[in-house]
């Protein structure tokens, strides 16, 4: 207990990357920090966590105090340390990034921390580190995008081909090939052709598809091949 003692305390906190799609953009839910320093400028979802509570916890509360938001997919990315990253205490912060279809939460998110949706490439300058932070968490996505299928968090049951490709091309912030595209996802074989059309394009429309997981579990390495520019 006397080694306890003498070593410094510090606060750990947790912040939030919170990722949606609305079919045709990806984007990155912020707040207005309500405290200073830094008060009323642009900022992650994010708190202490609490003396009896994980990160994990501590995280999912945060969102949901602050956004309204809940079940939602939620992984811890990594920790942040620079002693001087908040200039009023010693922090460690715990980062995290939370995927969803923006449509499906709609109803879920409120107003009380001025939650608003930004173009993931048309954000405001953010506090601390976060910008950072949102670097880190978009490079963990294609990452992980790569090997699982987590994109599919960010859109709905049933989706079409074009919607598809607009979220890989956004997620990799890259043009990709339409007519390439769709050939090498429909030869995976992951997918299942549904006989509904989405018809709010054009009057021929586009068949809605849907992933079968049991397939996508047994051979994941299919959706490499549709992952450019993959780094680590």
């Amino acid at each position: 207990m006397i080694e306890y003692s003498r070593q410094p305390h510090y606060l750990v906190a947790v912040d939030c990357i919170v990722f949606g799609f609305d079919g045709e953009h990806l984007k990155i839910l912020l707040v207005k920090r309500g405290l200073e320093p830094e008060i009323n400028k642009w900022s992650l979802m994010g708190g202490f966590v609490g003396a009896e509570e994980s990160p994990d916890d501590a995280a999912n509360r945060v969102l949901k105090k602050m956004t309204g938001l809940e079940g939602v997919y939620l992984e811890q990315m990594q920790i942040y340390g620079e002693p001087n990253r908040d200039p009023i205490e010693r922090t460690l912060s715990v980062g995290y990034f939370a995927l969803i279809d923006i449509h499906k939460y709609e109803a879920q998110l409120n107003d009380d921390y001025e939650a608003e949706w930004f173009l993931i490439n048309d954000r405001p300058k953010l506090i601390f580190d976060h910008n950072q932070m949102v670097a880190d968490a978009r490079k963990k996505l294609r990452y992980k995008a790569a090997l699982h299928p987590i994109l599919f968090e960010m859109l709905p049951k049933k989706f079409t081909i074009p919607q598809l490709h607009i979220l890989f091309e956004e997620v990799n912030d890259t043009k990709i090939d339409t007519r390439n595209f769709s050939r090498k996802i429909t030869s995976t074989g992951l997918l299942i052709k549904l006989a509904e059309k989405d018809r709010t394009g054009s009057k021929k429309g586009a068949f809605y598809f849907k992933l079968d997981k049991k397939k996508y579990a047994a051979n994941a390495q299919a959706f490499l091949n549709l992952m450019p520019n993959l780094k680590v």
